[in-house]
Order: C-alpha cells, then sequence, then structure tokens
C-alpha cells in the first residue's frame, strides 16, 4: 500500500531521518510481464514504512528519482564493487 501521501503527491518523500542513504546499481523490469525489457539505475535511498515494506528512491537513466517499493522480482541489485 503506498503512502496516503504518495497517493496524491508524486513528488513525496519520507522523513530525512528517516531516510538511508545508498548507492546501489540496479536493473529495473519496465513492466510486469515476466520476458519485460531491462533497464538500468540505481537505488540512492532506502526507508522503511510503517507496516515493515522497504521503500527505494529509484532513479533510472535519464528519469528524475521516485519513491517506490522494493520488489526484488522487478529490481534486481547488482554488486557495486568488483569481485
Amino acid at each position: 500500500m503506498l503512502p496516503p501521501q504518495l497517493q496524491t503527491d508524486p513528488t513525496w518523500s519520507p522523513p530525512e531521518p528517516e531516510v538511508r542513504p545508498a548507492y546501489q546499481p540496479v536493473e529495473v523490469r519496465l513492466d510486469d510481464t515476466t520476458t519485460g525489457t531491462w533497464t538500468l539505475g540505481r537505488i540512492n535511498a532506502w526507508w522503511q514504512a510503517p507496516d515493515g515494506t522497504p521503500w527505494c528512491r529509484l532513479r533510472l537513466i535519464g528519469a528524475e528519482p521516485v519513491w517506490c517499493p522494493y520488489d526484488p522480482d522487478r529490481i534486481l541489485l547488482l554488486p557495486s564493487i568488483g569481485t
């Protein structure tokens, strides 16, 4: 479930003291089908909603960052440093 503010204001952000900065490269599936198109991006912050759901501030290449619930079936975490 979306936080009430995000339902009416797509630029909503959680309270800054509750946000954990991050730099996590990701690959994101752009649609809900299993054969969807994937694109690169990064998570630059994490937040945990009051119901325990993890949210991430996701930035795709060429787009403004947006807050969304973390979905491991749609957002693949990539290594951030070499092996």
